[in-house]
């Protein structure tokens, strides 16, 4: 059984988006829209409050995403608490494809580590990521969200791996968010099993692009994030988001639909962001974001 810090601990995590347009699965990019989770290990019960964005529909019981992250955590750590108190500040939008279940899932990864003695020596940096993994289903957006900037992350031998680079300094993203949702599981059920072999490398050549836009060339943008693979087949699902795409993107905006959806994410530079961003979307959120370089990290209380 392990010892646990009496004090608790306070981690701010990122919203992230995933797939950039062609790179499904595999590229993410922090943004900074954070949500802070404070975690201290009690005598005796669970306690969760949670505040901002979800308030009114997420469980504060053991349901709760970051509570199950926690325990998973502690389980590879050596054992449980006697009890908890989880308290989350949320201000990434639920279920819109920013992040949200993984900066929950990062953010009790990395709070059950630090309330463990040596629990960062038991479970370093890699393990975390793997875990996490584990938890959500997939490494783009944990990898992002654990390492700040934009990660491209893949498997090998069932072992995750994830690359970290900083991103062009020009960058400038602005995130259109609506009041709609959508469930990540559905929008990937209508995927098809197999896709031409035009379109595959079509995507294979643009994701390749799309690692030398973001990083050295912002003005290939356009092209690097041209997909094939999965936008055009999930566009029933989200119609107002395919239409906004498509809109930006014959303007000349590099858009993207955010993750699963239903965001979109425009990856505009500093030069064009305040003009996209200005632009009138009835029904749309319109955010200028930051990318975060960091990542998630243990704040003071």
């Amino acid at each position: 059984m392990p010892s646990f810090r009496a004090a608790p601990v306070r981690v701010r995590v990122p919203a992230t988006s995933a797939n950039l347009g062609p790179a499904f699965d595999s590229a993410g990019l922090a943004l900074g829209l954070y949500d802070d989770v404070v975690v201290r290990v009690t005598d005796s019960g669970l306690s969760v409050d949670v505040a901002g964005e979800g308030a009114d529909d997420l469980p504060r019981d053991k349901r709760h995403l970051v509570v199950k992250s926690l325990r998973a955590t502690f389980a590879e750590l050596g054992g449980q608490p006697r009890g908890l108190e989880v308290v989350c500040a949320n201000r990434i939008p639920q279920s819109r494809g920013l992040g949200s279940s993984s900066a929950a899932i990062v953010a009790a990864v990395v709070a059950a580590r630090a309330l463990v003695l040596g629990g960062e020596e038991t479970m370093d940096d890699d393990a975390a990521l793997a875990l996490a993994t584990r938890i959500e289903g997939h490494p783009d957006n944990v990898a992002a969200c654990l390492r700040g900037g934009l990660t491209f992350a893949w498997t090998v031998a069932d072992t995750v791996r994830v690359h970290r680079v900083d991103v062009h300094p020009d960058l400038a993203p602005v995130a259109f968010i609506p009041s709609s949702r959508a469930s990540t599981k559905k929008v990937r059920g209508l995927l098809p099993a197999e896709i031409p072999h035009a379109d595959a490398a079509a995507n294979s050549a643009r994701t390749a692009l799309l690692s030398l836009a973001m990083t050295c060339s912002p003005e290939l943008l356009l092209d690097a994030t041209e997909d094939r693979l999965h936008q055009a087949y999930r566009a029933s699902a989200m119609p107002r988001s395919a239409a906004l795409v498509a809109g930006l993107r014959a303007d000349g905006v590099p858009a993207v639909i955010s993750g699963a959806g239903p965001a979109v994410l425009a990856l505009t530079t500093r030069a064009t962001a305040a003009a996209v961003a200005a632009r009138q979307q009835r029904g749309w959120e319109v955010v200028p974001l930051a990318v975060e370089p960091t990542g998630a990290v243990i704040l003071p209380l």
